[in-house]
């Protein structure tokens, strides 16, 4: 493993903990795919620190207990929207 790939490890995880940012939100901010920073924080990082990847391992569980919720929001903030745009519709072309 090089030493980039072991630095952008440590930065990845590190952010996650600091933020409890997802795995989309991490690879979203470093520009690097999802299964890029999936990767690096769970296989990489065990090897690399395993005190930092068990800190990482629980902010992904809470995220991944959390998901549900967070996507079920979405959903109802998706049909709020489209509620509001059909009544403005009829009421500008009745």
């Amino acid at each position: 493993m090089t030493d980039i790939v072991k630095i952008r490890c440590n930065i990845l995880a590190n952010y996650i903990v600091d933020n409890k940012a997802t795995v989309r939100q991490t690879a979203k901010i470093f520009n690097v795919s999802k299964s890029t920073v999936h990767i690096d924080v769970t296989k990489r990082l065990s090897l690399i620190n395993p005190s930092l990847a068990k800190k990482v391992a629980v902010v992904l569980e809470e995220n991944k207990a959390q998901r549900h919720i967070r996507g079920g929001e979405a959903t109802r903030q998706k049909y709020i929207k489209l509620k509001q745009f059909s009544k403005r519709k009829d009421t500008i072309c009745p």
